[in-house]
C-alpha cells in the first residue's frame, strides 16, 4: 500500500524526521495548508487545485479506502514536509524546505491526515465560487512558488517576482503555456479571465 511504503521511505519516526507527528491542530493545519501549499497541491477540503505537486484526495483516498487510519497518513504527511524531495524524477524542482516547521508541520499534516480523500461533509471545502482577484488568485495558485511582496508571498522555487518585475504579455505566456521544467501550464485550472487578472495584478504589483 501507497502509505506503508511512504513510512518505510520516509523513516517516520527516526531522527532524521524529527520524531512521530502527534496531535496537532487540524483547524490551524487547514489554514497554513491554504497559505504554503494550496499554490502546489489538489486538496478538495482546501478548495485547493494546485497541479505541481501530488494531488494529495487522489493520493491518500485509496489508502484511507483500505482501511489505513489518520494517524499513518500523518506520520507520512509530515515526514515529508520535514524532508521534502528536492527534485522530482523529471527534473522539475520539489518541494522547498521548511514551508513550515515545528508545531506547524503536525497541523498541517493533521489536516491533511483528517480531509485527503476524505468524502465526509466536514472536508468538503467551501464550495465557493472561483476566484476573480488576481490577487486573490496569485495567492491561492502561485505564492507558494514565488514571493510577491504585495501578495505576502514569499516561496522560493519559482523566481522573485519582485525581482524580475515580469511585463503582463510575459505572466499571461508562463500561467497560460507553463515553462518546463519547473514550472506547469494552468490553462486547465484557470479561466483565460482568471489568467488576465493575475496577469494584470502580478504586472502591477512586482517590486512596488
Amino acid at each position: 500500500m501507497a502509505v506503508a511504503a511512504a513510512i518505510a521511505a520516509a523513516g517516520c519516526g527516526g531522527a532524521g524526521t524529527g520524531g512521530l507527528s502527534t496531535g496537532g491542530d487540524a483547524a490551524k493545519g487547514k489554514a497554513l495548508f491554504k497559505e504554503k501549499c494550496a499554490s502546489c497541491h489538489t486538496l478538495k477540503a482546501a478548495d485547493a487545485t494546485g497541479a505541481i505537486g501530488p494531488d494529495l484526495d487522489g493520493a491518500f483516498g485509496p489508502d484511507r479506502a483500505q482501511g489505513i487510519e489518520d494517524s499513518s497518513i500523518q506520520q507520512v504527511v509530515a515526514g515529508q514536509i520535514r524532508i521534502p524531495i528536492s527534485t522530482t524524477s523529471t527534473g522539475a524542482p520539489g518541494m522547498p524546505a521548511d514551508l513550515v516547521t515545528g508545531d506547524d508541520v503536525d497541523s498541517v499534516a493533521a489536516f491533511v491526515a483528517k480531509c485527503a480523500g476524505n468524502p465526509d461533509e466536514a472536508c468538503a471545502g467551501s464550495g465557493g465560487g472561483a476566484a476573480t482577484s488576481g490577487k486573490d488568485i496569485f495567492t491561492s495558485t502561485c505564492g507558494g512558488c514565488h514571493t510577491l511582496s504585495d501578495a505576502g508571498t514569499a516561496g522560493t522555487t519559482g523566481p522573485n517576482l519582485d525581482d524580475s518585475k515580469p511585463p503582463k504579455a510575459l505572466v499571461v505566456d508562463r500561467v497560460t503555456n507553463g515553462k518546463p521544467p519547473g514550472m506547469p501550464s494552468f490553462s486547465e485550472t484557470l479561466s483565460p479571465a482568471q489568467i488576465q487578472a493575475v496577469a494584470a495584478y502580478v504586472s502591477s504589483s512586482a517590486g512596488k
